[in-house]
């Protein structure tokens, strides 16, 4: 009887999913727990995945007419007050500051200061829509000051409970875009606009595919009139909400007077949007692609294409082998994938035997080439490609340069597809409760199931009994004539339904 292959993860996928993702996170080095209860260190390898995130969005965010800017981390209290729909949605998961100074508590410690006691609390932005919106009502004006086309790159803080790295954590990074428009139509074709930025980049940059869609009522943004996002599924068959666009109406611009005077003279109220995705897209990068050998990356977001591992065993060996080895660098590095040159590290540290290879397998690179002294003699390097595994083969030195580029690409549309085939087979129509109960029983893998619906107690019900959500209405789905499988009601839709993290 074979062996059963050692993995470099333990548990494995099929043995405890959640705990496997816990543990690709540590061996990829990506970010640790903190001092503080439900936050994160997010580490340089980890860090620079979201770099690469942030830096692609914001050139496509920049290419769609939206400047940056910066908004304050605590808003007043009372401008959540003014939208009420809005405070309701977060309220549970505000952080409150109410003091400004600590002072001695006689015992050895400290304690806020009686004396310090703020007139009004200060929240820790969950959202910037009221403390921005405050901002765009005096910006705004005239109808020659619309559209306002602003995105920011910060830090919030929601008070979650349950936390899980790049998931769902208390405070977490994101960019919010915040949007005011003359008029319903300009603000929608916004809306929608950012939902098309961010389902490029998840399936281009990401090779994540995603469904775009509207979600239901119960699922809408607290004061938004439509919430659009993009949905992927993971390797366990659970939804991943990856980013959301929304379109607000009038309903924050009449809470912060956001009005300006219109081309006829009159003075009336603006249209807003807003629309974000965070460092969870990290979580949904992991929880697509990675193995049970750890991380794999997608040659667009890795931090390193190609990982270069000198091996010798002499000192004399040593200067033969690094030096052959910075000029395939430097001729690496003067090649382009997507556009830009090919990311190279040399990996030279003092540690033997194979756990520095271990190490960058673990980090998911896409390409791993070692190098030693009868390499060197044979022309050739011997090159690893992380997605398909294996112990790899010998590749002449100059075919493997001059392909290195189609070669990330060729990593890059089989990650894509190979994500796309997973869902595709997780992905049903379904047209009865009973075949929906079984679909969603316990112990079911369950996956995507499309079906007819109409939003309401008795769905809602439901779903909260069998752990299920609506993810949202396809947008490119067609109109269809059937019956809500949850009240027997007449349907013109189908929406997707899933377990979701």
């Amino acid at each position: 009887m074979a062996k059963p292959p050692k993995n470099a993860i333990s548990p494995t996928r099929a043995e405890n999913y959640p705990e496997w993702y816990q543990q690709v996170v540590k061996a990829a080095d990506l970010a640790e727990t903190s001092d503080v209860r439900g936050c994160m260190v997010i580490k340089p390898w980890g860090y620079a995945i979201w770099e690469n995130i942030q830096r692609q969005l914001d050139a496509m965010f920049k290419a769609t007419g939206h400047e940056n800017a910066y908004f304050p981390l605590f808003i007043p209290m009372s401008f959540l007050e003014k939208e009420a729909e809005h405070v309701e949605g977060f309220a549970k998961e505000c952080a409150v500051v109410t003091h400004h100074r600590l002072e001695p508590d006689g015992e050895g410690g400290l304690q806020p200061a009686p004396s310090a006691k703020l007139e009004e609390p200060l929240i820790v932005r969950p959202t910037s829509e009221t403390i921005i919106g405050a901002t765009f009502a005096r910006w705004a004006q005239s109808y020659r000051d619309l559209p306002i086309l602003i995105n920011q790159w910060a830090n919030v803080v929601r008070w979650e409970l349950r936390t899980r790295m790049f998931l769902r954590t208390a405070e977490f990074l994101w960019q919010e875009g915040h949007t005011v428009h003359a008029t319903k139509e300009e603000a929608i074709d916004e809306t929608r606009q950012m939902l098309d930025v961010y389902a490029e980049f998840a399936e281009q940059y990401m090779a994540m595919p995603v469904i775009k869609g509207e979600k239901t009522e119960g699922e809408r943004f607290p004061g938004a009139e439509a919430t659009y996002s993009i949905e992927a599924m993971m390797q366990d068959r659970k939804a991943l909400q990856a980013g959301t666009s929304h379109f607000l109406g009038q309903n924050f611009a009449k809470a912060q007077e956001i009005k300006f005077q219109n081309q006829e003279g009159q003075e009336v109220y603006a249209w807003t949007t807003s629309w974000g995705v965070s460092t969870r897209l990290v979580g949904g990068l992991i929880m697509t692609h990675s193995d049970d050998d750890g991380l794999v990356l997608p040659p667009k977001l890795a931090p390193a294409h190609v990982v270069i591992l000198p091996m010798y065993k002499s000192d004399e060996d040593r200067t033969e082998v690094l030096s052959f080895c910075d000029q395939l660098k430097a001729d690496l590095i003067a090649q382009r994938y997507d556009d830009e040159p090919v990311r190279v590290r040399i990996d030279d540290r003092d540690i033997r035997g194979g756990g520095k290879k271990w190490q960058w397998v673990k980090r998911g690179v896409p390409l791993l080439l070692t190098v030693g002294a009868r390499d060197i003699a044979e022309g050739e390097v011997f090159v690893s490609r992380r997605d398909i595994g294996g112990k790899g083969q010998g590749t002449p030195r100059e075919e493997f340069v001059a392909n290195v580029s189609g070669t990330l690409a060729e990593i890059q549309q089989a990650l894509f597809e190979r994500a796309a085939k997973l869902r595709d087979e997780a992905t049903v129509q379904i047209d009865s409760l009973a075949e929906f109960e079984k679909y969603f029983a316990e112990g079911s893998p369950g996956g995507l199931a499309h079906c007819h619906f109409v939003d309401g107690p008795e769905m809602e019900a439901k779903l909260k009994e069998l752990k299920v959500t609506a993810r949202c209405v396809p947008i490119d789905a067609a109109e269809e004539a059937g019956k809500c499988i949850f009240t027997g009601a007449d349907s013109l839709r189908r929406g997707v339904f899933a377990r979701a993290y």
